[in-house]
């Protein structure tokens, strides 16, 4: 029953998100355990009259890991790709080259069947886009971003030269983006982020998931001081996987995004968590994607709610409202 309900979701992730054209070849990245995921894209894009194949990774050790070489050029090669893995592949040189081949991309990081069926899946996308890419316009070139929330969080940073990056879930050539999110962000200038960052709704990764206990970090000069992390369980989990990485880069303040479609509610899901209407989260690690020259061995999410945001004296966001 759930691969005949499934089917509404993908068509709509094909069709409408990817917007696949008859004759275009469309590469399926995936996981053994994400397989029925995968064939139910494969059928809608045999359906729309394209040809489907389905590369079968190998769950990479850490997110951000690059996929084989093999999967990376049937990437580069596609007319489009769909990424439905459950370790993210999104933050890679694999995706920043298929994309400036010409290729068009879909990421569904940790995508289940539920969200096939239900959610943020069923926004209407065309009509987010507007705000989104208002927002994004906006946040680019800012000289100075800052942030608030009612638990603590209070954060400024520069994008000055950098772009904003509207991620609406619709995509055209050389363009990638994640569904359902719908946000709008920016890579901070490296270096330029000073403050306190407090997640209150989840971290979306490593099991992790919804917060049961909010986690602070101190930034400094771009930044996260590792000593500084504080909270319950999660935190001490978050802590300890950074410092395993061995990697400096991983602490680096890569995005600020703002979390624009309304379907979207907070489950623990990386997708639905990040795309939640006026939530926003901030990046830490690799942002080579994003319009940043960072690549760290992880890319986390941490995820807060009723922000206030002020792009120079432009005020986005009021208690997690948008105020445009």
């Amino acid at each position: 029953m759930k691969k005949l309900l499934m089917a509404k979701g993908a068509k709509s992730i094909v069709e409408t998100n990817l917007g696949v054209k008859k004759g275009e070849q469309v590469a399926i990245i995936t996981e053994p355990k994400q397989m029925t995921i995968a064939e139910s894209l494969a059928s809608a894009v045999f359906a729309a009259g394209a040809e489907p194949s389905i590369h079968i990774l190998m769950p990479r050790e850490r997110d951000g890991q690059e996929p084989p070489k093999t999967i990376a050029a049937a990437m580069e090669n596609s007319d489009a790709f769909i990424s439905a893995v459950y370790t993210s592949i999104t933050h890679t040189n694999a995706v920043k080259n298929a994309c400036k081949n010409g290729s068009r991309g879909i990421m569904l990081t940790q995508f289940n069947e539920d969200q096939m069926i239900r959610g943020g899946i069923f926004a209407d996308y065309y009509e987010a886009e507007k705000n989104c890419k208002k927002v994004a316009e906006i946040m680019a070139n800012s000289k100075i971003i800052s942030i608030t929330t009612p638990m603590g969080t209070n954060l400024v940073v520069s994008a000055e030269g950098r772009r904003g990056n509207a991620l609406t879930g619709l995509v055209g050539p050389g363009e990638f983006g994640p569904v359902p999110t719908i946000e709008a962000n920016v890579s901070p200038v490296e270096g330029s982020a000073n403050g306190v960052i407090v997640a209150d709704a989840s971290i979306p990764y490593i099991g992790i998931g919804l917060l049961k206990t909010p986690v602070k970090a101190q930034v400094k000069d771009g930044f996260i001081i590792p000593e500084s992390i504080v909270g319950g369980e999660e935190a001490q989990k978050l802590a300890a996987d950074w410092i395993s990485k061995k990697d400096a880069n991983v602490y680096n303040i890569a995005e600020i995004g703002v979390g624009l479609n309304p379907m979207c509610t907070f489950t623990g899901s990386m997708l639905e968590d990040e795309g939640v209407y006026g939530s926003l989260h901030i990046g830490v690690g690799t942002n080579i994607t994003l319009g940043g020259v960072v690549k760290a061995a992880c890319h986390y999410d941490l995820i807060m709610t009723n922000p206030t945001l002020i792009a120079d004296d432009i005020m986005i966001l009021k208690d997690g409202q948008l105020m445009l």
